[in-house]
């Protein structure tokens, strides 16, 4: 059996490229099918990239750092002696997953990580490790050892105000430059920086997810004909209801899950529009996109399967998607499968936005901040929790008075939570 190269592979979303972070492996190492290898930084979000290959990784083709094309040689892995099979058998588990590598997740063990320093510590090479990865030969035993940086947001920020790497001193665990050590960087050479001749304007590069979003965002306004609609709803009802269940769902739960429904009564709405063939593509499941603003930017995962979760699922579900979308660490699949995007503006303190369709889908409901409001209950003027809803939806596919039945949907289950739960 010949040795096997592993290219980059596809990430979804459209994605071309990939920032290669850090090798979870070193060339000799002994590697299983879906062992993590390396973790790579897309314009989405970190990617742990698993084996196909089971051997032993005969070349690592890049270096950390490098920006790899999909299609890239990554990893070539050559098939192992009968005793490296022996070894490698006695092992068990596989790592995590990534469109359509693998089955199964792994014990932490089976990972084989290159042992990190701890400040002031020089590294010790790996014993199967290149010989470029060992201290180098040299007479000047106190020469620095070459920065490490594993975050590509600290390195942006350092690329992006001319600092050195090199001259920073490392306060992170393990000897690694974090994002402090930067700014302090930053803060020190400000007046050197200030004192150079301006032309009175300051460019800032477009980051990879920015010129990702950017792309997106651009296709989506040149294709689709999108209108808005809106309407202000009495959430009284809803806001009484999670305040007498303080250890259950949260608001935007239940907004969740009244979506799926109104979703069901009108799936034209859950889909996608095939501008080449004129036919409207819907789904019969409902992967519900939820906008999440991290430091990356925003990024929409999606609630897998929507359609068969209760309100409580939907919550936890919504909470693990916030946390892992603001850490960088949603998969490839999870910002890829959106099939209708939900989006609670209302948390950055704004009534209302006319949003922009997450392409390819054809729709997106949005919610602004709960205010006390005047309303008129029953011919009675009284103080109301009041909500302003808007959606936003590609004329291509349906025309207003669908858009209309829609929101309605969701605004009636807002303003009679529990009949409409009732009915679920």
């Amino acid at each position: 059996m010949t040795a096997q190269t592993f290219r980059l592979p596809d990430l979804g979303e459209g994605l071309t490229e990939a920032e290669l972070v850090q090798w979870l492996v070193a060339e000799g190492d002994v590697v299983e099918v879906d062992q993590g290898i390396a973790e790579v930084e897309t314009a989405k979000s970190m990617v742990e990239v698993p084996s196909p290959y089971a051997g032993r990784v005969a070349t690592l083709h890049a270096t950390a750092g490098t920006t790899l094309a999909v299609g890239e040689p990554l990893i070539t892995v050559e098939p192992l002696t009968p005793a490296d099979t022996y070894r490698a058998e006695e092992k068990a588990g596989s790592g995590n997953v990534l469109i359509g590598y693998g089955t199964s997740a792994a014990p932490a063990a089976a990972r084989r990580r290159r042992p990190r320093s701890t400040p002031g510590t020089p590294v010790a090479a790996h014993p199967s490790a290149p010989a470029h990865s060992a201290a180098p030969a040299h007479p000047d035993a106190g020469a620095r050892p070459a920065p490490r940086v594993t975050s590509p947001l600290v390195r942006n920020l350092a690329r992006a105000n001319g600092i050195d790497l090199a001259s920073i001193e490392a306060t992170g665990r393990g000897g690694v430059i974090v994002r402090a050590d930067v700014e302090r960087a930053v803060a020190a050479s400000a007046p050197a920086r200030t004192s150079a001749p301006r032309a009175g304007e300051r460019r800032t590069p477009l980051s990879g997810f920015r010129k990702a979003a950017t792309a997106a965002l651009s296709r989506s306004r040149a294709e689709i004909p999108e209108a808005t609609v809106w309407v202000d709803v009495d959430a009284t009802r809803l806001w009484q209801l999670r305040e007498s269940n303080p250890g259950g769902p949260g608001l935007l739960a239940y907004l969740a899950r009244f979506t799926v429904a109104a979703l069901r009564e009108y799936p034209v709405l859950n889909a996608r529009f095939d501008a080449e063939r004129q036919e409207i593509i819907e789904f019969d499941h409902i992967d519900l996109g939820i906008a999440v603003q991290g430091e990356r930017g925003l990024v929409v995962p999606a609630v897998l399967g929507a359609e068969s979760m209760t309100t409580a699922r939907l919550g936890d579900e919504i909470r693990r998607l916030t946390a892992t979308a603001r850490a960088g660490r949603t998969s490839a699949r999870e910002l890829s499968a959106g099939t209708f995007t939900l989006n609670n503006y209302g948390g950055f303190g704004v009534d209302g936005s006319a949003a922009i369709i997450n392409h390819p889908q054809v729709a997106i409901l949005g919610f602004g901040r709960i205010l006390d409001r005047p309303w008129v209950v029953g011919g009675e003027l009284c103080v109301r929790k009041i909500t302003q809803m808007s959606f936003v939806f590609d004329h291509r596919v349906c025309d207003g008075g669908v858009a209309a039945g829609f929101m309605r949907g969701v605004a009636d289950a807002i303003e009679d939570p529990a009949s409409a739960i009732a009915r679920l």
